[in-house]
């Protein structure tokens, strides 16, 4: 009651006086989340709703949208035990013509379909997960006959259900690495605006919405992929201009000295990989049937065969959920599955057929806690 007659006075107040407009917008970050309750317990209360009324949430006054944008909304949810998992899928029609993102929750089900992503079809972009909101950056797209690199970065808040725009990139790219390492994301490598092979890099800090360039690679690398360990970022795979062939050096970056390092116990041709727990799962081009999994603690790999089901020529994506890794195929094949690889698994248990399929043609998939 209290709530319903504040909001009375207030729209009472507007009426009469415009000019008290734009002071009441600057004071909604001053009031009370619920009168009456005091914050701590008002953003308990908050987090306790249901997902699917969020959007709406969202719309009710400035302060409830700005906490719900914040990574504090995410805390506070994950101490309530209301933290859900869900997939993010991209996936192409049936008849190759477009592609739109799909959420399942973990049993499979389709939950919804996102709104279209803004500008341009792109090619060669980059996805993330920061502070339980999806990033795609960059890419490569075709305007009017011609093609050129791209800055972009959209950004998708699952709970207001909409997309937004972020900062520029320092440097417009495709075909780079991305990952998220301790609340930032970096990009590093890949094509820039003339083709030509990069060896910048640059990292996003969501704070104040900005790129910022970091110290560059030691050599131009494109192709390649990143991954978080520890606190500091690893880029693997792809190639390098000062390398013949595929480049089986991992890049390592310690943000707290601002400084790479390198390795030689890399990957090459990587065309999938995932992060579950401390180890990093990958799939290379001239073995689609083993897993690589990689030990960044000594640096070390290990070889696990993947079960042949449907035909043996079909290749893989992989996506998370629960811990676990899930194989989608690379191609529309009637008597393919899912396949789910469960790493904490007794022996001899660790692979299972999953029921979880996209709609479409699969092209890529994150996992998102909110």
């Amino acid at each position: 009651m209290c709530f319903t007659n504040s909001v009375q006075q207030d729209t009472a107040t507007h009426s009469k006086s415009p000019s008290l407009v734009t002071s009441q917008t600057t004071d909604d970050f001053h009031i009370s989340i619920l009168p009456g309750l005091p914050d701590d317990v008002a953003k308990y209360c908050l987090a306790l709703v249901p997902r699917s009324n969020f959007p709406a949430m969202g719309g009710v006054c400035k302060r409830w949208r700005s906490f719900m944008q914040s990574k504090e909304f995410i805390t506070v949810r994950k101490l309530a035990g209301l933290l859900e998992e869900w997939l993010y899928l991209l996936t192409m029609d049936g008849e190759g013509k477009g592609s739109y993102w799909e959420v399942l929750n973990c049993l499979g089900q389709r939950h919804c379909v996102l709104p279209p992503m803004p500008g341009p079809i792109k090619s060669g972009f980059a996805v993330a997960v920061l502070n339980g909101k999806l990033l795609v950056m960059a890419g490569y797209s075709m305007i009017d006959g011609t093609g050129s690199a791209s800055a972009d970065v959209y950004q998708y808040d699952s709970c207001l259900n909409r997309w937004s725009k972020l900062a520029y990139m320092n440097v417009a790219r495709y075909d780079f690495a991305c990952a998220e390492v301790n609340g930032m994301v970096y990009a590093v490598g890949g094509y820039g605006m003339d083709g030509e092979s990069l060896s910048s890099a640059e990292v996003y800090n969501p704070e104040d919405d900005k790129w910022t360039l970091i110290e560059s690679l030691r050599r131009p690398r494109w192709g390649c992929f990143a991954c978080g360990f520890e606190g500091k970022l690893y880029v693997m795979g792809g190639r390098s201009s000062f390398t013949i062939g595929n480049s089986r050096f991992v890049d390592v970056y310690n943000p707290e000295r601002h400084a790479w390092c390198e390795m030689k116990n890399g990957c090459v041709m990587v065309t999938a990989h995932a992060v579950l727990g401390k180890k990093l799962f990958c799939m290379e081009w001239k073995n689609q049937r083993k897993l690589a999994i990689f030990n960044p603690g000594d640096n070390t790999w290990k070889m696990v065969p993947v079960p042949v089901t449907g035909s043996s020529r079909i290749g893989f994506r992989f996506g998370t959920l629960d811990e676990k890794l899930l194989l989608f195929s690379l191609e529309a094949d009637p008597g393919y599955h899912t396949l789910l690889y469960d790493p904490n698994a007794s022996s001899g248990s660790e692979w299972q057929v999953s029921q979880i399929k996209p709609s479409g043609l699969f092209l890529c998939c994150v996992t998102i806690k909110a």
